[in-house]
């Protein structure tokens, strides 16, 4: 018995990957900066915009936009400004997938 018990957790931790692969990507932390306006999880009840489910490529240019300038809005552009590229691509990744 000593022995079978180290084989089995042999046998299951391949299935650990898989679970862990199919689980829903964790939340940056820096999303809950959006939820403010967008409402939780990118979901908004007003006049701005809903952002969840959005297109990831949509998301990503827009934020880029608006941190380069070439997109104005009245709190976007100073936002954007706040994240790396590689963060904004986060966020755009994180919001497309929310449903």
């Amino acid at each position: 018995m000593k022995t079978v018990l180290p084989l089995l957790g042999l046998l299951l931790l391949p299935l650990a990957g898989i679970a862990a692969d199919t689980a829903a990507p964790a939340r940056p932390y820096f999303a809950a900066n959006c939820f403010n306006c967008h409402g939780t999880e990118g979901k908004a009840v007003s006049a701005i915009p809903t952002i969840a489910g959005r297109d990831r490529a949509y998301l990503e240019e827009a934020l880029k936009a608006f941190k380069a300038g070439t997109k104005q809005a009245t709190i976007m552009t100073q936002l954007a400004k706040g994240y790396t590229d590689e963060e904004l691509a986060i966020l755009a990744d994180y919001f497309a997938r929310q449903r």
